[in-house]
């Protein structure tokens, strides 16, 4: 397993309510990985319990056989939009150059280096514009390249990201999906939380099905099948057949 990240026996609960039971996989490092079912499946709840921010009732996550948060600099979390304090008085660059501490420590100075580090980044994003205004004066789309920016500069080696495409514009949408792509091309692991099954072909090369428990894991052309679909989303709509072809075109 020195080439996986595995989840093992993995549970949360909410006081009585079981949010995720029995969550036993093993993940090929180097992978777009979707994370994919119905609301309330328990998608985000999982990441979270991945990066120890909800502590499971049981279980673990291990990276080439070690504690996946063992050493926190190896990890990079980009949550939901509507999770973020956007009102906070914090700039774009500063925003983006928080992506540095984690490797360099929260004491010490950050060098003209860096600075320019993290302008070719927001530039890259299309943000190199706006480095000295407030977080909350930008478009959600340009929010959500923000915080891109800044998970891409902390250089870690597994991103997790949670509903990254929602509300943003197509723009932004395409943006996202390639900077994924040169993460894997970087030797990265990306976790994304996501909802479109449409896209999930073009977007992922890797799958984890939940509902509430893992339905399936593996390559999406072999979780994308109408018998695991039925079994997260309790039915088989012309939605479920069309992102099977999608899968099979690709």
């Amino acid at each position: 397993m020195e080439d996986k990240l595995v989840i093992e026996d993995l549970k949360v609960c909410y006081d009585t309510h079981s949010a995720l039971w029995d969550i036993r996989t093993a993940i090929p490092l180097g992978k777009r990985v979707a994370i994919l079912g119905p609301n309330g499946a328990g998608k985000s709840t999982l990441i979270k319990a991945m990066l120890g921010i909800v502590k499971p009732l049981t279980g673990s996550v291990l990276y080439k056989g070690k504690p996946l948060m063992e050493g926190t600099s190896r990890v990079a979390y980009v949550p939901q939009r509507s999770s973020i304090d956007w009102d906070f008085p914090i700039t774009v660059m500063e925003v983006a150059l928080m992506g540095l501490y984690p490797e360099k420590g929260w004491l010490r100075w950050l060098r003209q280096a860096d600075k320019v580090k993290a302008l070719h980044v927001l530039e890259r994003l299309g943000l190199k514009a706006f480095v000295e205004r407030q977080i909350s004066e930008l478009s959600g789309g340009q929010q959500q390249r923000l915080f891109l920016a800044r998970a891409i500069l902390q250089d870690a080696d597994c991103y997790f990201f949670d509903e990254p495409f929602a509300g943003v514009d197509l723009t932004t949408e395409k943006i996202i999906v390639e900077i994924f792509k040169e993460l894997q091309q970087q030797g990265k692991t990306v976790f994304v939380v996501h909802h479109d099954l449409h896209t999930a072909p073009e977007y992922f090369d890797w799958c984890l099905l939940l509902n509430r428990h893992l339905i399936a894991s593996g390559p999406l052309a072999e979780v994308f099948t109408i018998e695991n679909f039925e079994r997260a989303y309790g039915k088989s709509p012309q939605i479920f057949d069309e992102a099977i072809k999608r899968v099979l075109h690709n």
